[in-house]
């Protein structure tokens, strides 16, 4: 705790406020959304064909909108976008506890997720030209902001939800509205270097798309990302097959969480010094990726509680969710100082959009295909045979990192920094 509020203290004031800003957003995401398909499924009494058509339009204006809004961060400056993304949020969860019929739902819902997509690429953006040089510090730090408002919302929620889910949606409201006010107040407006020439939107979405380093690199992450969600779907789903007899899997479920969250905030800040010390920013993101690959194994070797009994894999699946914790904070702060890099410096914002929803769609097939998957092998008796893909996955995305590192595609010349001596990044063009 002492090095991260040494950490902390190290980044001046702009970066000291995306980062409790970026706790505070997830501490008000996560008190409402784990709860969401429980509240439209049993009070509101909506079909399950309706709960997915919910959430999956949340997923869509949120993933399927990044590169609009890195691509408005990038015109309109990172601030406006961040305040407006929050504002949003306020007006949809409002709307979520104050309705109940779908469409009305459904637009409170496509608000939540726009509003992600408005917010999420320019703090990113905003953070890396703040902190110049030391963006990879900085993201390590973030990182860690980030895994406590994910640890610290779904227990919030949980004691809000036992008294009405719409008493939950107005007080992530309310954090949304103070966040909305705190950063009016205390985020300045991002500097950047006037623009040396007028370009369309899709000139810019052009420059992004022909940057071959950067896309192949996105491709590249897919699987990463992939791994790292199965905390949210094949992890669960094991644990009911763990624990069995239609008995409740809530403890072991909520073990992986906080197994995973306590991994990544007491590990961040050593696990990042001690993979730049060691190898630097490409080879960490190819070992990096390799624990997360590796990190199946032990549900490979103990597929179900047959072979050594509950405990033992029970036992597997914590260490998994462990494994993929320590990989998931080897990669993410290299990941994100890569996209940067890769930019040189250039409409950051619209690379970070663009990166977003490359591996949004990779989510979306790989999380269809791992639960269609999941299904059909676990009735025919074969279920150690989705760790093995999974692992297959995670091998596929090592090679191609380090094929990519091998050819020094991950490190632009200098020529290309991301950054200037001073830190600023340059205005897009």
């Amino acid at each position: 705790m002492k090095n991260l509020l040494t950490q902390f203290r190290s980044f001046d004031r702009p970066a000291q406020v995306l980062m409790v800003n970026q706790f505070s957003i997830n501490v008000g995401f996560y008190m409402l959304m784990p709860y969401l398909a429980g509240y439209l499924a049993g009070p509101l009494g909506l079909a399950a064909w309706a709960v997915g058509l919910v959430l999956g339009m949340r997923n869509f204006s949120q993933q399927g909108m990044f590169l609009l809004g890195g691509t408005l961060a990038d015109r309109l400056g990172y601030k406006p976008l961040i305040v407006a993304g929050c504002l949003l949020r306020v007006a949809g969860f409002v709307l979520l506890a104050a309705v109940e019929s779908l469409p009305a739902i459904l637009l409170a819902s496509v608000a939540t997720g726009f509003a992600g997509a408005l917010f999420n690429p320019a703090v990113r953006a905003y953070l890396a030209a703040d902190a110049g040089p030391r963006r990879v510090e900085a993201f390590a730090v973030f990182n860690v902001f980030y895994q406590a408002g994910i640890l610290l919302g779904p227990l919030i929620g949980l004691a809000l939800t036992t008294l009405d889910f719409r008493v939950t949606a107005l007080a992530a409201a309310a954090v949304f509205a103070v966040l909305t006010i705190v950063q009016i107040w205390a985020l300045p407006a991002h500097k950047a270097a006037p623009p040396t020439a007028k370009t369309s939107v899709l000139e810019d979405w052009r420059v992004v798309v022909a940057n071959r380093p950067f896309v192949l690199f996105a491709l590249a992450m897919i699987g990463s990302y992939v791994l790292s969600f199965q905390i949210y779907l094949a992890l669960p789903l094991q644990a009911a097959v763990v624990v069995g007899d239609g008995r409740s899997d809530t403890a072991l479920v909520t073990s992986l969480f906080v197994v995973s969250g306590v991994v990544a905030i007491a590990g961040q800040l050593r696990i990042t010094s001690w993979f730049s010390r060691r190898w630097g920013s490409g080879r960490s993101l190819v070992v990096g990726m390799a624990i997360m690959a590796l990190a199946f194994l032990p549900l490979i070797a103990l597929p179900g509680p047959a072979t050594l009994g509950g405990w033992a894999a029970a036992g597997a699946l914590v260490l998994t969710a462990a494994l993929l914790a320590v990989g998931t904070a080897a990669v993410f702060p290299f990941e994100m100082d890569t996209v940067v890099a890769l930019s040189g410096g250039r409409l950051v914002a619209t690379h970070y959009g663009f990166y977003n929803t490359v591996v949004g769609v990779g989510i979306l097939l790989g999380n269809l295909g791992t639960g269609a998957v999941f299904g059909i092998l676990r009735d025919a008796e074969l279920g150690a045979l989705i760790w093995v893909a999974l692992t297959g996955v995670g091998a596929v995305c090592v090679i191609a990192l380090y094929l990519l590192d091998r050819s020094a595609r991950l490190s632009p010349p200098p020529a290309k920094a991301a950054v200037t001596e001073t830190g600023e990044v340059p205005a897009a063009s």
